[in-house]
């Protein structure tokens, strides 16, 4: 019953993580522009993500334009963009391989199979959330990078967008449900020790038992 829980609450996890993970592939709050000059009116805010780059007026109108060169991008938007993608991929194979080897279902008879394929996916929810994390801190690095370095212009300087919070609770949620699917054993239903039942004495011709029944 306990592993049965510990389950439910590894895939719930799981599965909001694997939410959160793909609104902060979508969303374009990747990079926002910096604030740093002594003039804090300004006529417009830019917002750069993996797939559009935006641009929020004052007066609260918003126009975006989808990247129109995949070459044309940064490296590690370019890295980004697949590391992303090939992690919601795995989420999706994770939610399948766990629901076919939860206890819950039937897809699987036998309790230690059941149990190896819930830790298989576990691991693949792992694995995404290292491919998430991989991105997430890449650009983070790159931001502050160009943020602290003086030969970059300030209208060029960006900070941390909230698609990357987003995405780094989205890991931990990945990580730690992953944790918990790894953790599910087969249920203790059945005990380790065989029972042997002694045979059924059998009466003889006349009616008496048998000697060699108490023998």
């Amino acid at each position: 019953m306990a592993s049965a829980a510990l389950e439910i609450l590894g895939l719930t996890l799981c599965v909001f993580g694997t939410l959160l993970e793909m609104t902060a592939c979508g969303l374009p709050t990747w990079k926002v522009t910096a604030y740093i000059e002594a003039n804090i009116v300004v006529a417009q805010t830019i917002w750069d993500g993996l797939w559009m780059s935006c641009a929020v007026q004052s007066t609260g109108q918003m126009q975006c334009k989808m990247h129109d060169s995949m070459l044309a991008l940064s490296h590690d938007l370019q890295a980004a963009r697949a590391l992303t993608v090939i992690s919601s991929v795995m989420c999706v194979v994770g939610l399948m391989v766990v629901i076919a080897g939860a206890q819950c279902t039937n897809c699987i008879k036998t309790e230690s199979v059941k149990a190896r394929v819930v830790n298989v996916g576990g691991v693949i929810y792992i694995i995404s959330a290292i491919f998430m994390l991989v991105p997430l801190c890449w650009m983070a690095n790159n931001i502050i990078s160009d943020f602290y370095n003086p030969q970059v212009p300030t209208a060029k300087k960006r900070e941390i967008g909230a698609a990357l919070y987003i995405g780094w609770a989205a890991t931990a949620l990945l990580l730690l449900g992953g944790g918990m699917l790894c953790c599910s054993c087969p249920s203790s239903g059945s005990s380790g020790y065989s029972v042997k039942y002694a045979p059924t004495k059998r009466a003889t011709s006349n009616g008496d038992y048998d000697k060699r029944n108490y023998v």
